[in-house]
Order: structure tokens, then C-alpha cells, then sequence
């Protein structure tokens, strides 16, 4: 227990006078569960059965066909892109929802590589960071091949220092998946663009959770996804933004019938919409939006109370708890702190590595009801998700941890067999 109030009593008696607390209401967080890893999978919002329930029995069920026009159903993707957009910094009418991340990164990649070398054939080279999430990579990789260009993955420190004028393209991720450190995304965006070069953000990690403000920072097109901290579920759809500025002069790639112009005109002849719209491309997913629709507002929910700075302020007050109470855990047990010390300079997160035995120690923790997660090689990530997470279950998830390293419980060989999720 540590000299300044960071008992669990203390915790408990700071989440009774927490102005944010009544929003862990909206949630079904199971007893005896302390969950933190929202920043992968967030939980289920209350409203959400109930939600997809109507849309199934009443508007599926009983509208038919109909509820395409009398239930909305075909502006979802506008309208809970219109509720996404309030929470990024973008305007009315700007973000669609459509498809998966890793699909409205293919349709930006190929858009802003396009416009791109259309001002200047001599730009062909997609530069991102060799930490960035996977999927980001391959998609860039594959955007670039067939293009016939190259994607150039350079460390952290050596981003700027590779905008040259063979440089088209800036993909970055705004916080990092393993270790939560922060891009400034209004500096580095002014840096790309400097440099003439295109930027692209994925805001996975970053929609609901910390402050986004694409109207100020400028850049040119955004992506991200919707069952974080969005809570839309497992495989919710994700979203995509294009600056107003360039989103009538470029053309993405996967022509489907919903991004053409008169999608019921069933001509021949492929015709853009006009602005975000032309961004989709098959037909919208109706139980999957109704679901993300309930997670969205989740988030609105914490408007009246501050919104996403309020959420931001008790996110890093969460996280700078934890590391309190942490560091000694770590230094009694020889873990290593992954994330950035500075809480202005990381996500919503915090990672601990273990050299070599991080896999089993997170599932040791699982088993015991303190839910994170581990990413390869040796990172055990800890989200911390200020809608729901209270105090006392930042100082219950370090007390998990003490005692699974205390008694070496993680040593069970069933926590070494290897889930296909991790």
C-alpha cells in the first residue's frame, strides 16, 4: 500500500464521488470480472440486445423489405457515421460506416496513391512505421504492388527524416497497439504535408478514447474501427473519413453498387456519389450497425459530463494509478514498463513486458478474472476504458498481478497451450 491514499479504500471511496461513474451503467460487466481490454473488445452495451432484438422481431421480422425505407435502415451508415464524427473532429456528412478497417484502408490507400501520383508521377513510395499493427502493413504492401510502387517501413524516430519527394504517402497509426505511445496528429500531419505527402491515419486505438480533432490537424484521410472503444461488438463495422477538401477529387477502388451515384438507377455505367458516400461499397449491414449505433452511444452518453476530455482526464488518472501501484510489482518481479511514462504521450493503455513469460502470466490472469491481453513477443496490455473502469478495479488488477507472480501460478501448464486469440 502506498503512503499517499492509493489503498483500495481510498480507490473506492474516490469512484462513489466520480462524476462519470453512473455511466458504467450502461454496461454488462460480469461479478467478479475486472476487465481490462476494452481497447480490444469492448463490452456489452445493456441497450444492444434489446436494440438488435427490435431490428430482427419488429423491423426484420415484421417490416420485411420495407424497413430499407421506413426504418432507416439505409442511412445507417451515415447517420452513425454523423455520431462517430462528433467524437473524431469531423463534420456532418463526412465519416461513412462501411466494411472493416483493414477494407477502407485498401479503398484510402488506393485513393491517396492515386491522387497523389496523379500531381507528381515521380512520388511512389508509401511510407509507414515498422511497428505499426499488421494489418496496416499488408494492406499498404498490397496497395503498393499493385501499383507498382513501394511501401519503405522505417523506425519511429526515423519518420520525418523519410519524407522525401519520392514520398506519396504517410500511414501511421495514432497510438501505438503494442505499447500505446501517442503520434501527435496535428504536428506530424503539418510534417507530411510540408513534405507534399499525403497523410493516413488509423484511429483504432484512438475513436472514444483521447481527444481527435481531424478538423484542426488536416489530414487527408482516416480510418478506424468500431468494436473498441466504440463498443460495437465482436467484427463491428468500421468507419472512414476523407478530408472534405479531397473527397470529390479522388476515386477509391471497390466500385460497389451502394457508392454509386443512383445505386436504384442499375446502370450499366459506374458513377461516384458525391462526397463520403462514394466510400461504400456493398450493402450495409443492418444488425451490425444497430449494435455499433448502441456502442456510439455509449460514448455521446458522457457528452453532458465533460464528453471525450472527461473521458481522456479519468483515463490517464486510471493509468497513472496503475503505474503507481505497478512499479513496485515490477521491480520485485522483473517486468519491464512498455509505454511511455509520460501519460500525454501514450493512449488508453498500458503495456508490461516479460521476457519470457508473458503469454502464461496473462492467462493465469484471465483465469483469476483480470482480463487483458498479450501481444507477441513478450507485451501483456492493459486497457483502461474510463466509461466503465473504476479505481478499484485498476487496484484489484495489480493485486491479481502481485499475487500471480508471488506464487508463480502462471506456472500451470495449461497457460502455456497457446489460444488461437490471444
Amino acid at each position: 500500500m502506498s503512503p499517499d491514499g492509493d489503498s483500495r479504500a481510498a480507490c473506492a471511496a474516490r469512484d462513489a464521488t466520480d462524476p462519470l461513474a453512473p455511466l458504467r451503467d450502461q454496461f454488462v460487466v460480469p461479478d467478479g470480472i475486472v476487465y481490462l481490454d476494452g481497447n480490444s473488445l469492448g463490452p456489452l452495451p445493456r441497450l444492444t440486445a434489446e436494440r438488435v432484438r427490435e431490428v430482427i422481431e419488429s423491423e426484420w421480422g415484421t417490416g420485411l423489405i420495407r424497413s430499407w425505407n421506413k426504418a432507416g435502415w439505409m442511412d445507417a451508415p451515415r447517420r452513425v457515421g454523423d455520431a462517430i464524427a462528433t467524437l473524431i473532429g469531423a463534420g456532418p456528412g463526412e465519416v461513412i460506416v462501411a466494411d472493416s478497417t483493414s477494407v477502407n484502408l485498401f479503398k484510402v490507400l488506393t485513393a491517396a496513391l492515386g491522387h497523389a501520383r496523379g500531381r507528381d508521377p515521380g512520388r511512389h513510395v508509401v511510407v509507414s512505421d515498422a511497428d505499426n499493427f499488421p494489418t496496416d502493413l499488408y494492406i499498404a504492401a498490397s496497395v503498393a504492388e499493385a501499383a507498382g510502387c513501394e511501401l519503405r517501413t522505417v523506425c519511429r524516430a526515423d519518420i520525418e527524416s523519410s519524407l522525401d519527394d519520392t514520398v506519396a504517402v504517410l500511414l501511421l497509426t495514432q497510438v501505438d497497439y503494442r505499447t500505446g505511445a501517442l503520434h501527435d496528429l496535428a504536428a506530424t500531419t503539418a510534417t507530411a504535408h510540408t513534405h507534399g505527402v499525403l497523410m493516413v491515419w488509423d484511429l483504432a486505438h484512438s475513436a472514444g478514447a483521447i481527444e481527435v480533432d481531424l478538423a484542426s490537424a488536416d489530414p487527408d484521410f482516416a480510418v478506424g474501427c468500431g468494436y473498441k472503444y466504440l463498443n460495437g461488438g465482436p467484427g463491428a463495422p468500421a468507419f472512414v473519413w476523407v478530408n472534405p477538401r479531397l473527397v470529390d477529387a479522388v476515386e477509391q477502388p471497390l466500385r460497389g453498387w451502394i457508392g454509386h451515384a443512383d445505386p436504384f438507377e442499375f446502370s450499366a455505367d459506374y458513377r461516384s456519389a458525391a462526397g463520403i458516400a462514394r466510400f461504400q461499397c456493398g450493402t450495409p449491414a443492418v444488425l451490425s450497425l444497430a449494435a455499433l449505433e448502441c456502442g456510439v452511444d455509449t460514448v455521446l452518453a458522457a457528452a453532458p459530463l465533460g464528453g471525450i476530455a472527461a473521458l481522456r482526464a479519468k483515463s490517464i488518472r486510471l493509468s497513472e494509478l496503475f503505474l503507481g501501484l505497478v512499479d513496485p510489482v515490477c521491480d520485485e518481479f522483473g517486468l519491464g514498463v512498455a509505454s511511455p511514462r509520460d501519460p500525454h504521450r501514450r493512449g488508453s493503455q498500458i503495456s508490461l513486458t516479460h521476457s519470457t513469460h508473458g503469454y502464461e502470466i496473462m492467462q493465469a490472469l484471465i483465469d483469476r478474472g483480470m482480463i487483458g491481453d498479450f501481444r507477441a513477443p513478450d507485451v501483456l496490455r492493459f486497457g483502461f476504458t474510463p466509461l466503465y473502469t473504476r479505481e478499484v478495479d485498476v487496484w484489484d488488477a495489480v493485486e491479481h498481478l502481485r499475487v500471480v507472480l508471488r506464487d508463480e501460478s502462471w506456472r500451470d501448464p495449461r497457460y502455456a497451450e497457446h489460444n488461437a486469440v490471444t
